[in-house]
């Protein structure tokens, strides 16, 4: 167990550390939620089964999200790109998402369109394309046309580049933090019947064209769309403000407004809509699917508890009776609500062996409150 760990969960949920790190080494020694909140109170400080349920959660999280940091931190530094501020940035990050972020352009790539122009050797085209001086862009392309390679002419070049330059923007870590917030705040999920569903998703009706922020859509209603989708009755995307999205790549990426402005705004909108978006929606639609279920789960639970604390004998007034002997028989009323009515003590049993009076009590009370079932526990001395 980790001290750090310690303190930033104690910090989360605003507990003391000791009754934190108690919880844990009580979790690590196979301890059940339920047998630590109910046996353990002396140790925990007395925290409920859903902190507990948080701690153990979080805890995991973050074991995993260490062993993630590590087998990152070995993979860049054996391709020798391991810099003192980049480990301090891996060393930072407390998600998961933050992390693979930072790791993204340190990845083994499959042959994307950005490797393969790095094979036909336009790498420092992309580079003169970012730098954005005042060459001409055709005129600096025609330096890298190679019929070996596969570069024709001075288009087929800045294509090249420009796929290199798209890479680079969808691999920038800050970008994609503020890409994720413009997402956050203004992504809509919309749903779509699809071709020729329309009579076998009758159920999906209300679905064949409908549009809500994704922020505020209820549980219920993004589950049945995922149904829906599931069942390849509908469509479903999710969609931020692109406009927005597209601004914010330009304001960074574009430093002047010279001869390279164009094909960088190309690449601007190129990275967004075939690196970016699809990454970004996967991860908001997984996200959002996890806090739906989750939603979805306390309101069944909500539920449950709800049935589990009615009356088993329904409407009615009872009569409950707690047996006992040295300090008698609790007696209550309690209405068709379960309210109480009145309470009381009763003695049949020794020493006090008030029989016939615990008997009369019993039938007044009965008489009295219209007593309709009588409920009686187990015994006790």
């Amino acid at each position: 167990m980790e001290l750090k760990h310690v303190t930033l969960i104690a910090k989360e949920i605003s507990a003391p550390e000791n009754f934190v790190k108690a919880t844990i080494e009580l979790l690590e020694e196979g301890g059940t939620v339920p047998f630590i909140a109910r046996y353990r109170k002396e140790q925990t400080g007395s925290l409920d089964e859903v902190q507990i349920i948080t701690i153990r959660d979080r805890h995991e999280q973050l074991v995993e999200l260490d062993k993630r940091r590590a087998a990152i931190l070995k993979s860049i530094a054996e391709q020798n790109k391991l810099t003192p501020e980049l480990e301090k940035k891996i060393h930072a990050a407390l998600t998961m998402t933050v992390l693979e972020d930072l790791y993204l352009p340190y990845k083994q790539k499959r042959k994307t369109k950005g490797v393969m122009a790095k094979e036909k050797g336009l790498e420092p085209l992309s580079v003169l394309m970012l730098a954005q001086g005042k060459e001409n862009p055709l005129e600096a392309a025609a330096a890298f046309i190679n019929a070996e390679l596969g570069v024709k002419d001075e288009t087929e070049a800045l294509n090249g580049a420009r796929d290199i330059v798209e890479e680079i923007i969808n691999e920038d870590a800050e970008l994609r933090a503020s890409l994720r917030k413009i997402f956050e705040q203004t992504a809509m999920v919309v749903s779509a019947v699809a071709k020729g569903k329309e009579e076998e998703g009758e159920k999906y009706r209300d679905y064949f064209e409908w549009s809500e922020k994704l922020s505020a859509v209820p549980s219920h209603r993004l589950l049945a769309m995922r149904r829906g989708e599931k069942e390849m009755i509908l469509s479903l995307d999710v969609v931020p403000d692109e406009e927005e999205a597209i601004s914010t790549i330009e304001k960074k990426y574009i430093t002047s407004s010279g001869p390279w402005k164009e094909l960088m705004q190309q690449a601007s909108k190129g990275a967004f809509k075939r690196l970016l978006k699809p990454s970004l929606e996967t991860e908001f639609r997984l996200s959002s699917k996890s806090k739906a279920d989750e939603e979805a789960i306390r309101v069944f639970v909500d539920n449950v508890r709800q049935l589990l604390l009615s009356s088993p004998l329904g409407q009615k007034n009872i009569l409950a009776l707690d047996p006992g002997f040295r300090s008698g028989c609790k007696m209550v009323a309690l209405n068709r609500q379960g309210k109480l009515i009145d309470n009381t003590n009763i003695y049949p049993h020794e020493p006090q062996r008030q029989t016939a009076q615990s008997g009369a009590a019993i039938m007044a009370w009965c008489e009295k409150y219209e007593i309709e079932a009588i409920a009686i526990g187990q015994s006790r001395s």
